[in-house]
């Protein structure tokens, strides 16, 4: 899963919000595997990354929710210290610049799912799927 399409949501400002959106990815079975949230001049953004973004875009559609999707790169290290840093050193010796990154884990897995939003998606898919590897032999 080294490319993946993420969704930003516009979300109220407001106590429930992103509990009634994320209830009614539940509702649907959408999974969500790894999110931020925060607040940007009065609005609520929340990013994330859904095992069915198929299903989740029909939650989201069916709410009248304003969102987008976005390619970001994916990368599964093992969770423990030092993994996140050597994926933005990764991307930094490729000349990559990270615009935002956040993390979650896969159901049933003690792997870190790390999520990176870059401005060259090719070149970071690359960087961090030979880092992946690396890290498998390393383990």
């Amino acid at each position: 899963m080294p490319k993946a399409k993420e969704f930003t949501v516009t979300i109220a400002d407001k106590p429930g919000a992103l509990g009634k959106c994320f209830l009614a990815l539940a509702e649907r079975g959408v999974n969500i595997l790894a999110f931020q949230s925060f607040v940007e001049e009065g609005e609520s953004l929340a990013r994330f990354v859904a095992d069915d973004m198929a299903a989740a875009k029909a939650v989201l559609a069916s709410l009248r929710m304003i969102f987008e999707e976005t390619d970001v790169v994916v990368v599964r290290l093992a969770h423990r210290p030092g993994a996140l840093g050597r994926a933005a050193s990764r991307l930094g010796e490729k000349r990559i610049n990270i615009d935002y990154s956040y993390c979650g884990f896969e159901p049933g897995s003690t792997v870190g799912l790390l999520v990176f939003g870059v401005d060259n998606l090719n070149v970071a898919a690359t960087a961090l799927d030979e880092l992946a590897a690396e890290a498998s032999t390393t383990c």
